[in-house]
C-alpha cells in the first residue's frame, strides 16, 4: 500500500450509556388499532423527524386560529387539480386558512373548474398541433371579471364573477369572495394560457394583480403570530412571499415569531429558502413537509381541526 495501516486495537472506546444520542425508543411509533381516533392516529406516529414537524404544524395552524391570527394559504394550482378545494373551503369555514394567495394558474383552473366541471388538460398532445392552452370560454371570462371588478384586484375580481356561476360552490375564489376574505393572485406575464388568447390585456391584468401584491404586503404586515402556509409553488409564491414579507418590514416594522410551513412533493431550493429559512431568522418557525398534497394537506388539515377542537 505504501502506507502502514493504522493499529486499531489502540482506538479508545467510550461508554455507550453515557453517550449522547439522537433516538429513544420512548420516541418510537405504536402500533395502529382500528376504530381509533384521528387524534390518537397522530399521537401514535413517531415523535421524530416530519411526524414531528407534522403535530407541529397542525398545532401552529390551531394555534393561530385560537388567536385570531392570520393563516395564509399561498399555493399554485396542483392543489386544485388533486381535487383539494373542498378542503380548503372547509378550512375557510373553520378559520384555519383566513387569506389565499396564489399564482396565475390558480385562477386558470379555478375558472375550468367551476365553468365545466373540469380542468388539466393534455398538454403533450395539444402541444403538437398548436391547440395548447386555447380553451376560448377559460379567457373570455377572466377577461370579463376583470374588465367588470378588476379595481378591487384579480383574485377578489374573478371570485366576485366565479359567485355568479352555477359552479361557484366548488370554486376557491368564489369561497373567498362570498366569505369577504382575501384572494390574491401574482401573476407573471408569458406563464399562464390566457396570456397568448386575444382579448389579453396586459395592462388591465397587471394593474389588477400589483394590487393584489400590494394586498398581500399589508396580510403581511400582520403576520406576527400567524402562519404562512407555501402549498406546491416552486418558484412564484416563495418570490412574492419574500418580496412582500420585505416591504412589510419596511412600511410596519418587525413582522416576526410565526409560523411558515412548505408543502411539496420534491425539496425545491426556493420553498425551503424563501418560505422555510429566511423569513423566520428575526423569530418564528419554518417547517419543510416533502410528500404528495393530496395526501399531506388532508393530514394537516385534519389534525389542525383535531387540534382546534381541544
Amino acid at each position: 500500500m505504501g502506507v502502514d495501516p493504522a493499529d486499531l486495537n489502540k482506538l479508545t472506546t467510550r461508554d455507550l450509556r453515557g453517550r449522547p444520542s439522537k433516538v429513544a425508543a420512548a420516541a418510537g411509533a405504536r402500533p395502529w388499532r382500528p376504530g381509533g381516533s384521528l387524534r390518537e392516529f397522530a399521537a401514535s406516529l413517531p415523535h421524530l423527524l416530519a411526524a414531528e414537524d407534522l403535530r407541529a404544524a397542525a398545532a401552529a395552524l390551531a394555534a393561530a386560529s385560537a388567536a385570531g391570527r392570520p393563516v395564509i394559504l399561498g399555493m399554485g394550482a396542483h392543489a386544485i387539480k388533486v381535487g383539494l378545494a373542498p378542503l380548503i373551503i372547509d378550512a375557510m369555514d373553520r378559520g384555519l386558512v383566513t387569506a389565499l394567495a396564489g399564482n396565475g394558474a390558480v385562477v386558470i383552473h379555478d375558472v375550468e373548474m367551476a365553468l365545466v366541471g373540469r380542468t388539466s388538460e393534455d398538454v403533450a398532445a395539444a402541444l403538437a398541433d398548436g391547440s395548447f392552452g386555447t380553451a376560448r370560454q377559460t379567457g373570455e371570462f377572466i377577461f370579463k371579471a376583470v374588465e367588470r371588478f378588476g379595481d378591487q384586484g384579480l383574485g377578489r375580481a374573478v371570485g366576485l364573477a366565479l359567485a355568479e356561476t352555477p359552479g361557484a360552490a366548488g370554486s376557491l375564489l368564489a369561497a373567498a369572495a362570498k366569505r369577504d376574505l382575501p384572494a390574491t393572485v401574482h401573476v407573471a406575464l408569458g406563464t399562464d394560457i390566457i396570456h397568448m388568447h386575444p382579448g389579453f390585456d396586459p395592462a388591465a391584468m397587471g394593474a389588477a394583480s400589483h394590487y393584489d401584491f400590494r394586498g398581500l404586503v399589508s396580510l403581511v404586515s400582520g403576520l406576527s403570530g400567524g402562519v404562512y402556509i407555501n402549498l406546491g409553488s416552486a418558484v412564484i409564491m416563495p418570490e412574492v412571499f419574500l418580496k412582500a414579507l420585505s416591504a412589510a418590514r419596511n412600511l410596519a416594522g418587525p413582522v416576526k415569531d410565526f409560523t411558515t410551513i412548505n408543502l411539496d412533493m420534491i425539496a425545491h431550493y426556493r420553498p425551503l429558502t424563501n418560505v422555510v429559512n429566511r423569513p423566520v431568522l428575526a423569530g418564528g418557525r419554518g417547517i419543510n413537509l416533502i410528500g404528495h398534497h393530496e395526501i399531506n394537506l388532508p393530514l394537516l388539515l385534519a389534525l389542525a381541526a383535531e387540534a382546534a377542537e381541544g
